[in-house]
């Protein structure tokens, strides 16, 4: 089977294309991991100028929409390369770009569609009409856990024919390596590490996240936490209670923004990692600490439930409760399982030949159906 992942989000200007492949990880990562299970993959990519690069067996086409009047036109554009290379599937990243799989789909009426979604929104209730008309064009829809179409299904805009999947949003390549010589090189220590990776923000609730240490800290004296973020809107929140908090003085670590290979060696130093994420259509960070052998500690939210396997590995907590988080803490430091249990976990359910797997019998259900339609 010939699939064709398509991204209409254009490259930003300036941007070399084979830069592209070096910063949009997603775009590539998702591509071969797809690839593993045997699919055969192009990426359409929409651009300034055309342009074709193949990395690893897989055919990435940037084309050229700087002349092209409108979706209608951007959508005769993108079916025609669908046509000359012969896709069997499409696989379209994001559902905010209903209008334009609608503009693809009345070009090629028979080439089934799946959409992934990528942390995205139901449209305004008076725009719902339209988009429900758009959305009509796929065949199947993927999000990391079935729950979270729910604000889609809810608002009718998926027609009851639709094939909803549960799909990883991507997959991560971390590994396990020595945690003695990652310690070495980050100086991270603890008993137990605890790393937390995210934005020091109202949406990751850092603030309970220092409140369950704190209370953790009764009975894991030894525990320090580490803390990367990237922005810090709460920063001053943060240090406040880190400096009028006994409980926490000096084992909050706040090490400000590093960089992507620097978070590998994070990973690899801690024994735990935790989040407390209101939401997230995904959790890359908690993919990334599953590859890495690190036992999460996470709330119970659809996406991580999904990733966890409803807490089959690491421990969940109710969003907001710092006692709960605390008992979490402890639990996780008492019974934590080897980084390479873990690792076996993620290497069955989450690596990328393991998703890859899940996107070939996605894309096999939805060109079954097509097929049996129109015969």
């Amino acid at each position: 089977m010939h699939v064709a992942q398509i991204n209409f989000l254009p490259v930003p200007t300036g941007l070399a294309h084979d830069e592209v492949l070096e910063q949009w990880h997603s775009l590539v990562d998702i591509a071969e991991l797809v690839a593993t299970a045997g699919t055969r993959v192009s990426v359409i990519q929409a651009a300034a100028r055309e342009d074709r690069l193949t990395r690893s067996g897989i055919d990435y086409h940037f084309v050229d929409i700087g002349g092209v009047v409108g979706t209608t036109g951007r959508g005769r554009r993108f079916a025609r390369l669908l046509s000359e290379i012969k896709a069997d599937v499409l696989h379209v990243n994001g559902l905010g770009f209903a209008e334009h799989v609608f503009a693809v789909a009345q070009c090629l009426p028979q080439l089934p569609i799946v959409i992934q979604d990528h942390a995205d929104r139901p449209p305004r209730w008076w725009r719902r009409p339209q988009w429900r008309r758009w959305y009509a064009a796929a065949s199947g829809v993927a999000f990391t856990a079935r729950e979270l179409a729910l604000p889609f299904t809810r608002a009718g805009l998926f027609e009851p024919r639709m094939r909803l999947f549960a799909i990883p949003e991507s997959s991560s390549r971390f590994t396990v390596g020595s945690r003695v010589d990652a310690r070495t090189e980050t100086g991270l220590h603890g008993d137990p590490c605890v790393l937390w990776v995210g934005h020091l923000s109202a949406g990751k609730d850092p603030l309970t996240v220092l409140e369950g240490v704190a209370q953790a800290i009764q009975k894991l004296p030894g525990l320090q936490l580490w803390c990367a973020f990237g922005s810090a809107p709460l920063m001053d929140e943060v240090q406040q209670r880190i400096a009028h908090d006994a409980r926490i003085a000096g084992c909050v670590n706040l090490l400000g923004k590093v960089t992507h290979a620097d978070v590998e060696r994070l990973m690899q130093s801690a024994d735990l990692f935790v989040s407390g994420s209101l939401a997230e259509s995904c959790g890359y960070v908690v993919l990334e600490a599953l590859a890495c052998g690190v036992t999460p500690v996470i709330t119970d939210i659809p996406s991580f439930r999904a990733l966890t396997r409803d807490g089959n590995v690491g421990h969940l907590w109710p969003c907001g409760d710092a006692t709960r988080l605390a008992d979490a803490l402890v639990a996780a430091a008492s019974n934590r399982p080897s980084p390479e249990r873990v690792r076996a976990y993620f290497d069955a359910v989450l690596s990328f030949k393991a998703v890859g797997r899940q996107w070939a019998d996605a894309y096999a259900q939805v060109h079954g159906d097509r097929r049996r339609r129109k015969s």
